[in-house]
């Protein structure tokens, strides 16, 4: 098949890298910036090498029209503008892959919500979510992951082409919770990162117990199955996200215990915000999350955080 990845940080390159893997026709896009301009120079990131078969271009009206798989990885906070620009182009039977995972500030939006705002077809609308870091897969470590959509035939279509010995996809068939619980699981590496730079990891049982329950609360009151927040969505994504070296959320929550700053991209701090205020607005009770959301405001030093967390009244253990 004819691929477009559409982003070129490390997520977009190994994307490509990966459909080429498979054998796919891929088109590479970056706008034209340092990181694009370095690729184009030297194939090569910090994590993989492109190979020669995979095109290279700034030119996001040739990526989008030349290819029948559009697989977007942005950052999800710039993700509607970005779609202004591609829905610019004829969208009609091509199939949008979001390859990232986040809720809109504001809004509280799912990202696949955001697509269908900006106009493009909830049919041809799907999500790829899951547990699985690039220097991994690079090694043939292999993980599960789980593609998920409005439309079922297209769940099966695009995890069938998309299937590998390094990839083991599932089907999803609760969107809403597939989305919710792939955004929330870095809000908890956030934490878990903070315990680890405060000599707490032991914490991270309870901190995993608990999450899970929290984001299936919201799962449920979103109208999705609270079960998802148990799945490779959520859970299952956890050992990636709360205990690996790899993970920026969890570095980040590090850093910041020891009072140092994480230059990369933590997707976890605006998806805090955002599933704060959303959680404010449905009435359910989130404290992990606004815990994690005050603190990475600075608004909390981490020994009030604990209190928070680990202090709280004596309850059950479902409420």
């Amino acid at each position: 098949m004819k691929v477009s990845v559409l982003g070129c940080g490390r997520w977009g390159s190994f994307l490509a890298w990966y459909m080429n893997r498979l054998n796919h026709d891929v088109i590479s896009f970056g706008p034209d910036d340092a990181i694009y301009r370095a690729l184009a120079q030297t194939r090569k990131n910090e994590y993989i090498t492109l190979p020669e078969q995979i095109q290279l271009t700034n030119n996001l009206q040739h990526a989008v029209t030349a290819s029948e798989i559009i697989i977007i990885s942005i950052s999800s906070q710039a993700l509607r503008g970005f779609l202004k620009e591609v829905t610019r182009f004829n969208l009609t039977d091509k199939k949008i892959v979001l390859c990232m995972k986040g809720i809109e500030e504001g809004s509280g939006k799912r990202l696949s919500e955001v697509a269908i705002e900006s106009g493009i077809d909830k049919q041809q609308i799907a999500v790829w979510v899951g547990p699985g870091h690039i220097q991994d897969f690079v090694h043939n470590i292999p993980n599960c992951m789980v593609i998920d959509a409005y439309n079922p035939a297209l769940t099966r279509t695009l995890a069938e082409s998309f299937r590998s010995d390094i990839i083991r996809f599932y089907f999803g068939s609760d969107i809403i919770g597939t989305e919710i619980g792939a955004a929330a699981k870095n809000i908890f590496g956030i934490i878990a990162g903070v315990l680890d730079g405060m000599g707490y990891a032991s914490l991270k049982g309870p901190l995993m117990a608990r999450g899970a329950w929290e984001v299936a609360r919201l799962i449920k009151a979103l109208g999705g199955n609270e079960l998802s927040a148990y799945g490779l969505c959520h859970l299952g994504d956890y050992e990636t996200t709360l205990f690996s070296p790899h993970s920026h959320n969890r570095m980040f929550g590090e850093m910041l215990a020891k009072g140092k700053r994480f230059e990369k991209l933590a997707e976890g701090v605006s998806t805090a915000r955002a599933v704060s205020g959303l959680a404010q607005r449905l009435g359910v009770n989130m404290p992990i999350t606004e815990t994690v959301n005050t603190s990475v405001c600075g608004t909390m030093d981490f020994q009030c955080v604990l209190k928070l967390l680990f202090g709280r009244d004596m309850r059950e253990e479902f409420t």
